[in-house]
């Protein structure tokens, strides 16, 4: 999804910064700002104000289950120290979207679907393994399926997951923790989330998908939702300027608004990339023209 010739000179020499190495100049890529609606969710992702280039991808679909309608979503977070982390993001999500989509269809498990997903992000993730310096591509990884009546979640690294509530932070709550050192720091008892994440290191995550994994199981939750309201998933590009489930929802509510959420995140510095799913609950069934069947990723 990168340019693979300069608009301006024309060479084909893009390096993998994204920057022609011809002339010099900053190839616009596909995946710098993306936006997808599928109606029932929607999503944007954006490269931020310091970034070469996005490094995190999402994948968002809905299907029909036993139950009724359903959407799921995945955002991945490509690790900035490993090697080629926009693909690893981006492989990630595909893969494991795919494995979800199959598993809502089939009436499975919904608990052991999503753990069949982050295996298939770990594959996908393998294959795109290769020698060279650095980590093996990886990246964080959270996903969600929701039905009529519950949200499965699946997680591992720093993307998190949010429920809204029907209201400006009306029973606004933070629906996964962190897989990093600060985020084992406050599960243990040893400082707040504040001082935390003021502390150097505090964003090196300790779980992720890739081939060189630390190899513990995902977390997976589930969450029944109190009433109407609108999940989030996204990456640590939004939460990093407002962590807090009630300042999110005072954002992003009413209306499911993706953009006010990336516009906040550009505003406040915009120094990562940001990713952004809404989800209202309960789902609906897509419309007429609303896309429904593959996994639509960027």
């Amino acid at each position: 999804m990168t340019a693979t010739e300069c608009a301006v000179c024309h060479a084909g020499r893009i390096t993998a910064e994204g920057y022609c190495g011809s002339c010099g100049r900053k190839v616009p890529s596909g995946r710098d700002h993306l936006e997808l609606d599928l109606g029932a969710l929607a999503g944007v992702t954006d490269k931020g104000l310091r970034h070469a280039r996005n490094e995190d991808a999402m994948a968002l679909a809905t299907a029909e289950s036993a139950g009724g309608p359903a959407v799921l979503a995945v955002v991945c977070d490509g690790v900035s120290s490993s090697r080629r982390p926009d693909e690893a993001s981006l492989a990630a999500v595909q893969a494991a979207a795919r494995a979800l989509l199959a598993g809502v269809r089939a009436g499975e498990d919904l608990a052991e679907t999503s753990q069949a997903a982050v295996a298939a992000a770990q594959r996908a993730l393998a294959d795109l393994d290769e020698p060279g310096p650095g980590d093996a591509p990886s990246a964080t990884f959270v996903s969600a399926v929701m039905t009529t009546e519950e949200v499965t979640l699946c997680w591992l690294g720093d993307s998190r997951a949010y429920w809204l509530g029907s209201g400006t932070g009306a029973g606004a709550k933070r629906l996964t923790h962190d897989d990093s050192l600060a985020g084992e720091m406050v599960a243990a008892g040893l400082v707040s989330e504040a001082a935390a994440m003021a502390l150097p290191g505090a964003h090196v995550v300790t779980g992720w998908v890739g081939a060189d994994s630390p190899g513990g199981p995902p977390h997976v939750a589930t969450f029944t939702p109190p009433g109407p309201g609108v999940l989030l998933l996204c990456s640590d590009g939004l939460w990093n300027y407002q962590p807090e489930a009630a300042g999110l929802a005072g954002l992003a509510l009413p209306g499911a608004l993706t953009h006010a959420l990336v516009t906040f995140a550009l505003e406040a510095g915009g120094a990562d990339n940001v990713t952004v799913v809404l989800a209202p609950f309960p789902p609906r069934a897509p419309k007429s023209g609303e896309k429904s069947a593959s996994p639509a990723t960027t």
